[in-house]
């Protein structure tokens, strides 16, 4: 059996050879990386290929991806693996006019069971409801959910149809002055729901990657939760850790 049949998938070879490079030097925080052209033309492989593994670097907290403008090096990189983003947290520090986002649904809503019970609230319990999509050139990526208490959301810009220009966390600390300290996440491997499976052009037996994420800002309630869905085809979570 030939050693090529262990080699990682494509992406996952450009994500490890792009993290080589920052943590040498080569591309230093706040710096530009190639183009997506550049990359296909270097590695030899297809667009979405360099796109999944850029979306991957993006979830992780290791780059920025600006819309009409490129994918930078976050000026403070996490210092090890163990820190490195997680899926939650990086939606909370996306700001959705750089990123391509679209809301698609915002307002109050009644709460959904698993979103009420997570927050300690009635079910239907009505709640700020924000839901976005993001696309690249070609097609969705992914689609979030955000839910909180309505009072919490008031003053804030989370229910408003257009992009946000900030990150959630950062507007919240700006607006509102809470600081959200820590996320605890559930991720689950399961097919669209029809309303999924339409917005993100997908066939209803697809599969999809589910994350649901409290977040909390010190209380022994959330005071928001995010729903994330990615379509399996396009992600792959991964993580690195010391033994």
């Amino acid at each position: 059996m030939s050693s090529e049949e262990y080699a990682p998938p494509k992406y996952a070879q450009i994500v490890q050879a792009i993290r080589r490079r920052i943590a040498d030097g080569t591309y230093p925080p706040g710096s530009l990386l190639p183009s997506e052209t550049q990359l296909i033309n270097e590695f030899h492989v297809s667009r979405p290929t360099v796109v999944r593994a850029l979306q991957v670097l993006q979830l992780r907290g290791v780059i920025e991806r600006e819309h009409g403008k490129g994918s930078f090096v976050k000026a403070t990189p996490p210092a090890a693996a163990e820190e490195a983003s997680r899926p939650g947290r990086a939606v909370l520090d996306r700001a959705e006019a750089d990123e391509n986002g679209s809301p698609v649904s915002v307002g109050e809503h009644p709460a959904p069971a698993s979103v009420a019970k997570l927050l300690g609230i009635p079910e239907k319990s009505p709640v700020m409801m924000r839901r976005v999509l993001f696309r690249d050139a070609d097609r969705p990526v992914d689609l979030v959910t955000i839910w909180c208490p309505v009072e919490l959301a008031e003053g804030t810009d989370l229910g408003q149809p257009e992009p946000l220009t900030a990150g959630i966390r950062q507007h919240l600390q700006h607006t509102k002055g809470l600081k959200l300290e820590h996320v605890a996440e559930r991720l689950s491997a399961r097919h669209p729901s029809t309303e999924e499976a339409k917005l993100l052009e997908l066939r209803k037996t697809a599969p999809v990657l589910g994350v649901l994420a409290s977040v909390y800002n010190g209380g022994g309630r959330p005071a928001l939760i995010v729903d994330l869905v990615l379509p399996g085809d396009l992600h792959e979570l991964e993580d690195a850790y010391s033994l």
